[in-house]
C-alpha cells in the first residue's frame, strides 16, 4: 500500500483511489474502438481519513460538479492516447485540486473608503449626472 504525498501534512493511500478504464472518443483511429484508454478516477473525499476537516470542506466546494452528492470526486481524463498517460493526468488533476484546497484562504480585513476616495466618487457621480442632464431634451429642467 503506497502513500501519495500531496502536501507536507497530507498524504493519501493509493487504496483510497479507484480507477475505471472506459473506451474513449477522440483521437486514436481504429485503436479508439478497441482499447479502453479513457480513465475515470474516483476519490471518496467525504470519507477519506487522510484529509483534515477544513481541507475536506474546501475540496468538496472547489470540486463543484466533479463531486457527487455522496462526496465522491470523479475526474475524467481522455485527452491522451494511452491508458497510463490518462491515468497520470487524472491523478495530477486530483492532486492539484487537493493542493488548492489545502491552502487556507487569506482572512479579509474589511476596510472603509478613505476620505479622498469618497470625494473622488462624489465628483465622478456629479460629472456623470451633468453628462446625463445634458442629454435631456431642452425645456425638461424641472430640478
Amino acid at each position: 500500500m503506497a502513500r501519495i504525498e500531496v502536501t507536507p501534512r497530507i498524504a493519501i493511500d493509493d487504496s483510497e483511489l479507484s480507477f475505471e478504464f472506459v473506451r474513449s472518443s477522440g483521437p486514436g483511429g481504429q485503436n479508439v474502438n478497441k482499447v479502453a484508454t479513457a480513465v475515470q478516477l474516483r476519490f471518496d473525499a467525504a470519507r477519506s481519513p487522510s484529509l483534515p476537516d477544513d481541507v475536506r470542506t474546501r475540496l468538496l466546494k472547489l470540486a463543484g460538479r466533479r463531486a457527487t452528492a455522496d462526496g465522491v470526486i470523479v475526474i475524467d481524463a481522455r485527452g491522451e492516447r494511452s491508458q497510463e498517460r490518462n491515468r497520470r493526468a487524472a491523478l495530477g488533476r486530483l492532486l492539484a485540486l487537493i493542493r488548492r484546497a489545502a491552502r487556507r484562504p487569506r482572512h479579509r480585513v474589511p476596510t472603509a473608503p478613505t476620505a479622498a476616495g469618497r470625494r473622488r466618487r462624489r465628483r465622478e457621480k456629479e460629472r456623470r449626472a451633468k453628462v446625463k442632464r445634458g442629454r435631456r431634451p431642452v425645456g425638461d429642467d424641472e430640478d
